[in-house]
């Protein structure tokens, strides 16, 4: 979602709102009660609890059998996502496709949600569908934010690779553009190896031919 400066101003305490003033009359506020979801059963977290938990907040991950919350978009993070789809749609074969914000199930306690993914077009499964397997994703790509960078740089790319998918995006903000770093899978050690950094313009040959102008982000 686009940023917002939210007004963090504070209206002057009134004379009974001073510190040490006397509150009586009042009711002392009560904690807030914590969500039932939040503390896991005896074996821990699950993939499937995703599906299954009441009142998660949207677009939680779960990574080593931890829930992970998400904060709210930069603009750049959202303009970011638009314009990669959108490009990445438009070069797409028949048969792939495009999916922005689509958790993938890795293992039992594995589920992160990419940015988005590339995935074979047999992987759609039908219009409730809530995740893939790793073995329909082609590409995922993570646009890194301030509280994102551990997942996004170390974590999250590991549970990639081991999970054999093929390539993958890492995208920082460089003076307000977005700098795209690529990788591909090594199948021998199931790791990923670096092939390239791009900062103006993204043009491969896999997963499929692409030639993206990274400084059009300045138009949207």
């Amino acid at each position: 979602m686009p940023d917002r400066k939210d007004d963090m101003s504070i209206a002057p305490l009134t004379e009974t709102e001073q510190p040490g003033a006397e509150t009586t009359g009042r009711e002392p506020s009560e904690p807030e009660a914590v969500p039932a979801w939040i503390i896991p059963s005896s074996e821990g977290f699950t993939a499937d609890d995703l599906d299954r938990l009441r009142g998660i907040p949207p677009h939680t991950e779960l990574i080593d059998g931890t829930l992970v919350f998400v904060s709210p978009q930069t603009r750049f993070h959202s303009l970011t996502m638009s314009l990669l789809e959108n490009r990445l749609r438009g070069a797409a074969p028949k048969e792939l496709r495009v999916r922005r914000e689509m958790t993938v199930t890795l293992g039992r306690r594995q589920r992160p949600e990419p940015d988005l993914v590339v995935v074979r077009a047999d992987g759609d499964l039908g219009p409730r569908q809530t995740t893939y397997q790793p073995a329909d994703v082609v590409l995922a790509v993570e646009v890194v934010s301030a509280e994102s960078e551990i997942r996004d740089r170390e974590r999250k790319p590991e549970l990639y690779a081991a999970a054999g998918i093929p390539h993958f995006w890492r995208i920082e903000e460089k003076d307000g553009r977005p700098t795209v770093y690529v990788y591909e899978l090594d199948p021998a050690t199931k790791a990923y190896v670096p092939s390239g950094i791009h900062h103006d313009r993204l043009k491969l040959t896999l997963p499929f031919d692409l030639d993206i102008d990274l400084a059009e982000i300045d138009d949207l």
